[in-house]
């Protein structure tokens, strides 16, 4: 039987992938040079405030109709991991969160500090999460049952953790709660009742359905890289800020990554489920964020706002293939097994 021909996409995205960059980013980061050199202005701009809004809509009822609710229940009888990895997202997160933007402050600006913060108020991830832990051999069951209640808990206790936070920042007031529900708690609910009719659909077309995922997210950066084009924020961003932001990011993630995997120990956690612990805590989600972001944020300052969290992303997708690698089971018996030189 002949072996499947690859091709240059297919090779493109194995080299991405040993690497650790994420081949979704590439297109983030080629829609913001698009942003850049084409920005939408005037009635453009306008259409494009409106099909990002029908975007956000319909990315939060796909989500809906993804994620089943009987996946995270069976899991609820580990109840001290889940609560762990929850602790971890929203407590131990925006803690640091506050922190980082305090100190990052004078150096950032507030705009970048202020988007320091709230990437450490968004769920985490869960396709990302449930991966890493496979690889280093963790409780994968439980990892999708604890992604599952941080994306669930996350769409309402996201919005409450900017508002307490950020204050002023964030648009969260009557009008704001409602637009919140309308946007993004609303379509999520549909999707979920609708999973009885179209869940069968949304399994068979997942590839096409990603697409649309992906785009509704290239939508909203676009929409919002073009804002501040045209608004001139981008003048305040200099290599050296980039640096410091660059460094703030790796600080987050490695002080989580360092707090969840001692505490699993001393919670006496097994291995399997330390491991989910400290991939499903230390995440965050760049699908989840940038929506809210548009939601919660005036369109001038959410371009500034979601940068951290871009560079986020990447650097945790990086930073944990390279340790669930090292983490794998199969990876320590090879190395057990070989001769010494």
């Amino acid at each position: 039987m002949n072996a499947p021909r690859s091709t240059p996409t297919t090779d493109l995205r194995t080299a991405l992938g040993r690497v650790g960059v994420d081949p979704f980013l590439l297109a983030i980061l080629a829609t913001v040079g698009l942003a850049a050199l084409f920005p939408a202005e005037g009635g453009g701009a306008h259409a494009v405030s409106v099909a990002t809004r029908v975007a956000i809509g319909l990315l939060f009822f796909l989500y809906g109709a993804r994620l089943s609710p009987k996946a995270a229940l069976d899991g609820a009888r580990q109840w001290r991991l889940h609560l762990a990895v929850l602790l971890a997202t929203f407590a131990l997160f925006p803690l640091l969160g506050v922190l980082a933007q305090w100190l990052t402050t004078p150096l950032l600006g507030a705009s970048l500090a202020k988007g320091v913060l709230f990437l450490t108020l968004l769920p985490s991830t869960v396709q990302s999460s449930i991966a890493f832990t496979s690889i280093a051999g963790g409780n994968v069951a439980a990892a999708v049952c604890a992604a599952s209640f941080s994306s669930l808990v996350g769409i309402a206790l996201t919005p409450l953790l900017t508002a307490w936070l950020m204050g002023g920042s964030a648009h969260v007031d009557a009008g704001s709660a409602l637009d919140l529900v309308l946007q993004l708690l609303l379509p999520f609910l549909l999707g979920q009742l609708s999973r009885r009719w179209i869940a069968g659909w949304t399994t068979r077309h997942r590839p096409a359905l990603s697409l649309v995922d992906r785009g509704s997210i290239l939508l909203v950066v676009y929409g919002a890289f073009s804002e501040g084009m045209v608004d001139g924020v981008w003048s305040a961003l200099s290599p050296a800020r980039l640096a410091v932001l660059l460094g703030t990011c790796v600080a987050l993630l490695f002080a989580v990554l360092g707090i969840t995997a001692t505490a699993g120990r001393r919670l006496g956690f097994r291995r399997a489920d330390r491991i989910v612990l400290i991939f499903c805590g230390s995440k965050k989600s760049l699908a989840t964020g940038l929506p809210m972001a548009a939601v919660l944020f005036p369109p001038a300052s959410v371009s500034l706002l979601v940068l951290p969290l871009m560079l986020f992303h990447q650097i945790q997708l990086m930073a944990c293939t390279v340790i669930a690698r090292r983490m794998a089971p199969q990876g320590r018996e090879e190395l057990r097994d070989k001769p010494p030189a």
